[in-house]
């Protein structure tokens, strides 16, 4: 087994303090307004907005309207190029951030809201309107239905972090974190692994409890429990949020702390020879390090960004920005490429006025037997499904196209055995995308690279990624910063798992 030995000249980055309480943060309130007859005000129109979120819910791309729009084009925020803190091209930076959404903007807001000035993060984006981003299909759940402990710890965090989200990022776009939580449905040959996973969700500080059919009859009514041999219903830190705001939030403040967003695709890297790296078995001519990366900018010029430190977090196209660095086209350790693939998605909206249909209460359910998953969506009847498109099937990122007949002959069948009030369900709107998945071993990659002493990857979270981003951006800005994981350790879901031949398979019925 060939494996690297660096000689790494460690990188000192200067850590700065926080502003002070005084200081006014990203989209935050001003703490210097203390006249109490205008803080009484503010607190009761905040009071007033919040009962009347409640009684008429906007929570998502799929909230209803009064005519049904393209959800392609219902991106509220308008990401329309984020040009960071200055006009001027970023000729050189710190830390170069491949992919500019959930997973790429989360980490430049962490590294900034770190170190601020002292470090300098460019963030590059070829889809600025997020248009093809996975976060366009997102499922919007929050879910700590996991088997493994690290994903498991991912997702808790999560919910602390979307809960106190007003702390991060201030009041002005909402998170909308709806906390109805998750039942998940699996039938006799999921059972076990049901049970098991759920006892470790608990000891790691979930709370879900295991119903029988029986007990699922009694909970959920309108629950048809055919085929089902056992539930899990998680009772708290789980339901379901809104990843535009959370895309939107993440890149505002990463902004705010200065960080610069580039429109433009990664089409080619520039390398430098390292005699002071040595590397076993390496490529001949010996080590050579990533130096810059060439930007192709929307109206085909072409220009170079030097970097210390690079992240991969391109979505769907990681592999290919992976192959552009020879992974996957080299020798040794450079011959295994980065296992990232597109899955397609398919999600509908569709409308019941059955009285037997779900209400209020209704968690997220997730129906392991069929993979497919479907929630509610406001008080006037609408629900949000989805189904994930099998391993293999043909896709095209240049066409998403939602085939007419697949909700027919793919997802209103389980609907119906599921839910029988869903027989007379109207599909109302309808859109596909894809995700990233690691095809290796259905699970994300996050580290740092193990023949390149200064390129990181943060990809392959298999359509779960935006509800883990708030961890995973911290864990790559720990890893640039202090040199190792300080809160949660991830190192096993690094690269070197494909160099020893060890997968990272998790539980999870939506993959």
């Amino acid at each position: 087994m060939l494996r690297c030995r660096h000689v790494i000249r460690q990188i000192q980055v200067p850590l700065l303090r926080p502003h002070s309480t005084g200081s006014k943060p990203p989209g935050g309130d001003d703490p210097n307004d203390l006249h109490p007859i205008r803080r009484t005000f503010r607190l009761l129109g905040k009071d007033m907005r919040k009962i009347k979120e409640f009684f008429v819910p906007k929570e998502d791309q799929f909230d209803s309207e009064n005519k049904p729009q393209p959800i392609a084009t219902s991106n509220k925020f308008n990401f329309s190029g984020d040009k960071g803190s200055n006009d001027e091209f970023p000729t050189h930076c710190d830390v170069l951030i491949i992919g500019g959404g959930g997973m790429g903007s989360s980490i430049a807001y962490w590294l900034k809201q770190k170190a601020r000035d002292g470090l300098n993060v460019v963030v590059v984006e070829k889809d600025i309107k997020h248009e093809k981003s996975a976060t366009r299909v997102s499922i919007n759940g929050l879910s700590h239905h996991f088997a493994l402990p690290e994903t498991i710890q991912m997702s808790l965090f999560a919910a602390d972090f979307l809960r106190e989200a007003p702390e991060h990022f201030g009041t002005d776009i909402p998170i909308k974190y709806m906390p109805y939580g998750h039942l998940v449905l699996a039938g006799e040959e999921d059972a076990e692994m049901l049970k098991q996973t759920s006892q470790l969700q608990n000891e790691l500080g979930a709370r879900n409890e295991l119903l029988t059919k029986d007990r699922l009859a009694s909970k959920f009514p309108w629950l048809n429990t055919k085929g089902i041999a056992l539930g899990c219903y998680g009772q708290e830190r789980e339901g379901w949020f809104d990843p535009w705001a959370l895309l939107a939030n993440y890149k505002r403040a990463a902004q705010g702390y200065g960080a610069h967003f580039v429109h433009g695709e990664a089409v080619a890297f520039e390398f430098v020879s390292q005699a002071d790296i040595i590397v076993t078995n390496s490529e001949k001519g010996g080590y050579q390090s990533l130096d810059k990366v060439i930007i192709q900018l929307p109206g085909g010029a072409k220009r170079s960004i030097k970097f210390a430190l690079c992240v991969i977090a391109a979505g769907i196209k990681s592999g290919d920005v992976a192959r552009l660095a020879r992974i996957g086209l080299g020798e040794g350790v450079l011959h295994l490429p980065l296992p990232i693939d597109a899955r397609k998605r398919y999600m509908y909206k569709i409308n019941t006025q059955d009285q037997s249909a779900p209400g209020m209460a209704m968690p997220m359910v997730v129906d392991a037997t069929t993979g497919t998953y479907i929630r509610r969506v406001g008080l006037g009847g609408d629900y949000v499904c989805g189904h994930n498109a099998l391993p293999g099937e043909k896709m095209s990122s240049d066409n998403l196209d939602v085939d007419p007949t697949y909700f027919n002959e793919n997802i209103l069948p389980a609907l119906i055995e599921r839910v029988p009030a869903f027989v007379n369900a109207k599909v109302v709107n309808s859109m596909a995308g894809l995700y990233d998945y690691n095809v290796y071993d259905d699970n994300g990659i996050l580290g740092p690279h193990p023949y390149y002493h200064n390129l990181y990857i943060a990809s392959g979270f298999s359509g779960q990624g935006i509800q883990q981003t708030p961890a995973l951006g911290r864990a790559i800005s720990e890893l640039i910063m202090d040199g190792q994981f300080r809160t949660l350790d991830l190192s096993r879901l690094g690269f070197d798992r494909l160099i020893v031949d060890k997968p990272m398979y998790e539980f999870n019925a939506l993959n």
